[in-house]
């Protein structure tokens, strides 16, 4: 019960819409925002070099195509036993 009283004292003053503070955003959020904008430009341009490595199409008859690409195959998973 004393949890719910302090989050919703909390909420209260975090909520406050009105004083010197209030609509005024930092530069350090700004840096943040760029931070995680750039960092998911960067991720999303890792995975597509990664996935132009990959064959087109995959060949479960004939791997040794595919197994350029990869280090080996565990075998057909179409045939494999569920764990």
């Amino acid at each position: 019960m004393n949890t719910t009283l302090a989050a919703a004292r909390l909420t209260d003053v975090l909520a406050k819409t009105e004083g010197p503070e209030f609509g005024k955003a930092s530069p350090m959020g700004l840096l943040v925002v760029l931070l995680l904008l750039a960092g998911t430009v960067f991720l999303i341009w890792s995975m597509n070099r990664h996935l132009r490595g990959l064959p087109k199409k995959f060949d479960w008859d004939n791997p040794e195509a595919d197994q350029a690409a990869d280090d080996g195959t565990d075998g057909d998973p179409r045939q494999q036993q569920p764990r």
